[in-house]
């Protein structure tokens, strides 16, 4: 039986200031498998974001691990974590963080190259993204020249390009009026389930919330079903 693309075993959190430790993540457990995708709900301050970074390998554990494809990657070394998120995890932000000065279909190629892959098909791959998106015809326009809705369906292409096998996504749709909203998560459910990556995101949106495969939430530092 194949391990699943990602799991969390126990994974603990605590932040240090002045007053001492403020504990976020108090052994939470969760696992997504190929094709799944599953719904974050929780209030603002709760430790969505904090969860997600060390799904993403962006943050190390304080205790418990965190295993991509059955292998414990959460503790590693900065490099190893790096290569290993390069590799099989896309990230979706709120706000799409593209590069201004590229077009868009130079924003979803340059990671392509960044990892390896020749310019030609890099640009390729970009392309068909952007077609997958509804947004043909609008290859070279840099982000400043799209809508809301544009930007944010360049952003889900470019974490989409490395193929990755672990989507995740904080409040993908969230700076975005209702009906952007739907078109933008009715194509990212797409393109996610055509290609079997297991999906992680983070929703205030209900709505959205009900169209994936389930719900958990986080209570008491815990992952627990919504």
């Amino acid at each position: 039986m194949s391990e699943p693309p990602l799991r969390l075993a126990g994974v603990e959190r605590r932040y240090r200031s002045g007053a001492g430790e403020l504990p976020v993540l108090r052994g939470a457990d969760l696992t997504l498998s190929a094709g799944e995708i599953v719904a974050l709900v929780a209030p603002s301050g709760t430790g969505k974001s904090t969860l997600l970074h060390l799904a993403g390998l962006l943050e190390r554990p304080d205790g418990g691990e965190v295993f991509v494809e059955g292998r414990a990657a959460g503790t590693l070394a900065d490099d190893a974590r790096t290569a290993i998120r390069r590799a099989t995890i896309g990230f979706v932000y709120q706000f799409h963080h593209l590069l201004p000065e590229f077009t868009a279909e130079e924003n979803i190629a340059l990671p392509q190259m960044a990892a390896g892959v020749a310019r030609g098909a890099a640009r390729a791959r970009a392309r068909d993204l952007l077609a997958a998106f509804g947004l043909s015809g609008r290859e070279g326009h840099r982000p400043g020249k799209l809508s809301g809705g544009e930007q944010q369906r360049v952003a889900i292409a470019r974490a989409l390009a490395n193929r990755p096998r672990i989507l995740l996504a904080d409040e993908p749709t969230g700076n975005l009026d209702v009906g952007t909203s739907e078109r933008v998560f009715a194509e990212l459910l797409d393109e996610v389930r055509g290609h079997g990556v297991a999906a992680l995101v983070a929703t205030h949106n209900p709505d959205l919330a009900r169209r994936m495969d389930r719900i958990v939430t986080l209570r008491e530092g815990r992952v627990v079903p919504a």
